[in-house]
């Protein structure tokens, strides 16, 4: 991708987030979308094929730095214990901003029609991100940093710490996006917590 598409792609997938918040995901329409990054429909089609390949773009790009942190102490062997520390603002950050909750509001609104939105969080999000976390406590593990009989269930516990019930209280409006201070703070009380939990 030259630098000028990649510019370009930026402006679409702008665009989009602006038309969702606007009109909400079922009024949001590829052309809406195209006019407002002073693009052509037809580009938006060869790029995305459809309106849900945008949007599962949009989910992509939003989980890819969390999921690339995760990769990056996986493939170069980090130190497990923190690794998972330095995931967890990143990955509160990424659930509770504003694209997320975005996102998120459209998956739901969308269950009745195509369903498919929703499908594309979880895969990109959840179903991503889940094994890599396993694979980090898996590690930990092996080096006597963390014990525990389920490390599926040790991963869960860690999400519950980090993530609670945030997520959904921003999604149905009734919490305020959380500062970078929230952030580190809440991300920084869920680690102690977990290492508390399944120290050795």
């Amino acid at each position: 991708m030259t630098p000028k598409q990649a510019a370009r792609r930026m402006r679409i997938e702008a665009a989009a987030y602006e038309v969702l918040s606007e009109a909400g995901y079922n009024s949001a329409s590829l052309l809406s979308i195209a006019k407002r990054a002073n693009a052509s429909n037809e580009t938006l089609y060869n790029w995305y094929g459809n309106k849900q390949g945008l949007f599962r773009t949009l989910v992509e790009s939003n989980a890819r730095e969390a999921t690339e942190l995760l990769r990056r102490a996986i493939e170069e062997d980090a130190e497990p214990v923190e690794a998972l520390e330095a995931l967890g603002p990143v990955l509160l950050a990424l659930v509770t901003g504003e694209r997320a909750i975005m996102l998120n509001r459209a998956a739901a609104g969308d269950v009745s029609d195509t369903g498919t939105l929703g499908q594309s969080i979880a895969a990109a999000g959840r179903d991503t991100i889940a094994p890599l976390v396993r694979n980090l406590l898996r590690r930990a593990q092996e080096s006597n940093q963390i014990e525990c009989n389920d490390i599926g269930q040790a991963a869960d516990t860690y999400f519950a710490l980090l993530i609670g019930d945030l997520q959904i209280r921003r999604a149905i409006g009734v919490l305020p996006p959380l500062t970078q201070a929230e952030i580190a703070d809440r991300a920084e009380r869920a680690f102690k917590q977990f290492v508390e939990l399944f120290s050795p």
